[in-house]
């Protein structure tokens, strides 16, 4: 059994995680381990677990009155500016999990793990 493209995608939608409490009280955004199980199907045929990075923690926001330049472009509708950063992955790395098959049979898949946190700007498209 070859794990093609379509079969990583099923591996990763079946994918559950184990994580100790994260103290939030230590300031900033922060790298944090967890314990990945990734099955190739529903039923386990190959599995394998791996401890990988997730980036967690709070970075700074910050609301204030909108420049006269900003109220007079939004028809003096925008009158909060607002700039908020949150905690995300500034550098990927690729992680080699090896999944059991069975019958002494091992497949090899990658997955990303966060190398590197950083606070950034707030973008949805990040999630």
């Amino acid at each position: 059994m070859s794990l093609t493209s379509a079969s990583v995608f099923l591996v990763l939608a079946v994918l559950s995680f184990e994580t100790q409490s994260f103290n939030a009280t230590t300031p900033g955004c922060h790298l944090h381990p967890f314990n990945v199980t990734i099955r190739s199907d529903r039923r386990g045929t190959c599995r394998g677990t791996q401890v990988i990075n997730a980036c967690v923690g709070y970075c700074e926001s910050s609301a204030f009155p909108s420049k006269y330049s900003v109220l007079a472009a939004s028809g003096y509708k925008h009158n909060i500016t607002s700039i908020s950063q949150c905690c995300t992955i500034s550098k990927l790395q690729k992680v080699k999990v090896h999944l059991f098959c069975g019958a002494s049979r091992w497949e090899e898949i990658e997955i990303g793990s966060a190398e590197s946190c950083q606070c950034a700007t707030c973008r949805l498209s990040r999630y």
